[in-house]
This record gives C-alpha cells, structure tokens and sequence, in this order.
C-alpha cells in the first residue's frame, strides 16, 4: 500500500504533544510495516531522524503552514495534488487536518475539540478556522481516530459522528521517564528551585490549562502551610492574557513560580522525577500525557476531575475541581501532609501505568489505519 502522512509537526528538538505523537507511532508503524510504503510531507526541510526506516519517501511541500489562511492553502492545494500525484490509498493525518478536496481515504487523528469548548482561549482567527472547519474535517475523514474515550464521546456528540467510525489510541510514555535518585533529586533541586522541593507543572501556558487559578492555589498552599516548596512551570508560553497576569502579580510568593520555558527533553526528565509533585489542572483535556510521565518517575499527581483526566490517571492521582482555586489548594496541602496518600498515590501509579505505552498507540492507530483503507464510505 501507498501512505502519504502530515508530518509537519515533526520539528527537530521541538516536538510538542502531537509531535511526540507522531513521532512515537509512525517510527513504529514505519518499521513494523516494511512491506508497505509511506509519503512523509514535511511543509518546510526536515530533519534525518525523522526517516525512520527505507521505505519511508520524504517530500518537502510548502509554503510553512503555521497560519490558517497557510492551512487553506497547504491542504486544499499543495496536498491535495501531491495527494493525486502519488495514487496513494490512504492519507493519515496525526494533527486531524484533512484535505476536504480529495478523495483519498483519509484518518485524521483528532486528539480533541477544546476550541470547541473554550473558543475564547484562543485567537479570533485560530478558533474560527477550527470551529469552521474540524467539524468538515470529522465530516469528509473515513474513520477518524482519537486519544480516549472521552473524546470519543465528545467528538461523537458535537459532530454527529457514529460511535463505531471513531477508534481510541490511547497515548504513551516516552523513554527517559524514570524515577530519580536522592542525589539526583538534590541538584535538580539546587539548579532549578534553590535547593527546596517543589511542584511543577509541564504543558503550554494558555488560559485552558487554569495557571490563573493554580498560581493563586499555590500563594493559598504556601501561606496556610507555611512550607518552602516551589512552583516551577515547564512549557512554552502560546496565549498569555491579561487575567494570567494578574493572577500572578497579584501573588504574595510570585517570586516562588519559576519560569523555565520549554526545556530540552533529557531537562524535563529530570525535573518530573525530582518533584516534590506533578500539578495538573486544566479546565480540559483530551488525554493529558504529564500524569503518565509522573506516574513512571514515581512522582505524585494532582490533577482536574474533569473530561478525559479521571479516565487517564484512574486511582494514581488525588483529583480537585479546577475552577475551585480552594479546591487546588486543598489538593496540594493533602500531598503534603499524608505521607500514607502520598505514597498510595505513587504506588498505584506504578500499576496504573502499564495500561498505556506507544507500542500499544501505535498497534492500535496501524489498526485503524487498516480498518480506514477498508471502509467503503466516510464518517
């Protein structure tokens, strides 16, 4: 068979959630299928570890599609001829943007529909062109794929789309997602939080992931317990609004939220499995990769009660109401005064996480990529 993939967001030494995605199932399918053949299309020059295997054709077919009016053009015009251009039998596209021209079969992984949710949290031409066009795209895909069965449910729901055309491929844990050691622990400690333990949230800083309320859950944390822990915020900054701002300037210990960026990958090992505790809030989530990558360094979790995260973390994480910055707080003083809910936590972690691995994403997403080629009619 013939594949042609949307790898565009397979960027070297940048690879975010969907990224890791793509990265972590297509090196697998790639190699575990050497019988059949695959079309990478990259939007701009890509990287050699991204060629995973022989019988993997790279093409570089611009213009960058970072914008939506670019998304237009890429996928209604450059991919849609290549498309052509190659006969293939299936286009897979692991970031749920299709061709609406084409009459490829096509899967489209769409790990969820937050924008449908939560428009404002995004720009006014981001959560337009999502809006307008995710649901033609769950419309025109011949199966689509997502990340858990809350997504599932929820994709089915708002797009009016049979149960039994969407497949769940839960996420993995990446390698290197280990637990740390005391000595270990101890630097990380010294370079990053002044050689006090700490919470850390990882992910992007956008008003959806609640950082207005966490950071005011953290100032209430520290000034009812009087303890030294730090907050350290691991992602890169995508939409930071006014209300984000506030709420930090308005905390007593803003001094205490630590800054880091995006960080490189061996970095965010290090810093998850020397944490005091994972903290993970947002107000939605279609799968929420932190709470595995804690559960295998043996680190604790806090996390929403809310849309796919229960189903995720199970018994291995104590659960808050993320609009409650009460509630956050709660959270975080109950992980630091119950020595027995802590290690509860942890170990019921270890045996939760062996539910989920990328070897199993990418088994499944290879099967629904066999059940797309041999369906008759789209969704």
């Amino acid at each position: 068979m013939e594949i042609a993939v949307n790898t565009r967001l397979l960027q070297h030494n940048n690879l975010e959630g969907i990224g890791r995605f793509m990265f972590e199932t297509l090196k697998r399918i790639t190699t575990a299928h050497p019988e059949h053949h695959f079309y990478f299309i990259f939007d701009r020059p890509f990287h050699e570890d991204f060629i995973f295997s022989d019988n993997i054709t790279p093409i570089i077919a611009g213009p960058p599609a970072r914008h939506p009016l670019l998304f237009i053009y890429w996928l209604e015009f450059t991919v849609h001829d290549l498309l052509k251009k190659l006969k293939v039998d299936l286009f897979l596209s692991c970031d749920g943007y299709l061709s609406l021209r084409s009459k490829v079969k096509q899967l489209p992984v769409i790990h969820d529909i937050n924008f449908h949710h939560y428009p404002k949290d995004l720009p006014w031409l981001v959560r337009h062109y999502y809006n307008y066009f995710f649901p033609k795209f769950a419309r025109k895909a011949t199966r689509i794929a997502t990340v858990s069965e809350y997504s599932k449910n929820d994709i089915a729901e708002q797009y009016h789309i049979p149960h039994d055309l969407i497949d769940v491929v839960y996420n993995g844990c990446s390698a290197g997602f280990v637990p740390a050691t005391n000595e270990e622990k101890k630097a990380i400690e010294k370079q990053y939080a002044a050689e006090m333990p700490y919470f850390i949230y990882v992910g992007s800083i956008q008003p959806r992931k609640n950082l207005q309320r966490l950071f005011k859950a953290y100032d209430l944390f520290r000034k009812k317990t009087g303890a030294s822990h730090k907050l350290l915020i691991a992602g890169k900054k995508y939409f930071w609004n006014a209300e984000m701002q506030d709420s930090l300037s308005s905390c007593a210990f803003k001094n205490d939220i630590i800054f880091l960026g995006r960080v490189d990958e061996t970095v965010l090992h290090q810093l998850t499995a020397s944490a005091f505790a994972v903290v993970y809030v947002p107000l939605f989530e279609g799968f929420g990769i932190p709470l595995l990558e804690a559960m295998h360094c043996q680190v604790p979790v806090l996390t929403s009660q809310v849309s796919s995260l229960p189903e995720v973390a199970g018994e291995a994480a104590l659960y808050c109401n993320p609009e409650s910055i009460d509630d956050i707080a709660e959270g975080m003083m109950k992980l630091h005064a119950n020595q027995v809910l802590y290690n509860k936590l942890i170990e019921n972690g270890i045996q939760r996480r062996a539910i989920f691995s990328w070897d199993k994403t990418a088994d499944l997403l290879w099967k629904s990529c066999i059940k797309t080629l041999n369906a008759n009619t789209p969704c």
